[in-house]
């Protein structure tokens, strides 16, 4: 299985117990989590719409909200994929291991994270606390 990822995503999925925009997003969001513990799921990354996003309520016109909240989120992402090659397909697991690594503390997040209105109910985030 394939999945296209935006790069703060990688940090969400980590932390994502059954919230979010709405019932479809929700679904979608905790069969791709599922998907990324496989060993056969391949990941490539994006700082657009990925396969989160395409059942967000928030996705208009291929942006998320308004431009300049998708400005801020395209931020978090560039932050998380400034530490990764954008240009290679990953293996799932191999990939989340490397995101593990390089994001394992407050400071390491502090770009990507701050000012989520997750933040308070993402396992991610909490266990780095």
């Amino acid at each position: 299985m394939k999945i296209k990822l935006r790069g703060h995503h990688l940090l969400c999925l980590q932390g994502f117990q059954g919230y979010g925009y709405s019932k479809d997003f929700v679904l979608n969001m905790t069969r791709i989590n599922e998907l990324r513990k496989t060993n056969d799921c391949t990941i490539t990354l994006t700082n657009e719409p990925d396969d989160i996003c395409s059942a967000c309520p928030n996705l208009k016109n291929n942006l998320c909200e308004n431009e300049k909240q998708n400005e801020i989120i395209v931020k978090m992402d560039e932050e998380v994929l400034s530490q990764l090659n954008s240009d290679i397909e990953y293996n799932s697991i191999d990939l989340f291991n490397e995101v593990s690594s390089k994001f394992n503390s407050l400071k390491s997040v502090e770009n990507v994270c701050n000012g989520c209105k997750w933040v308070n109910k993402c396992l991610f985030y909490k266990k780095l606390k």
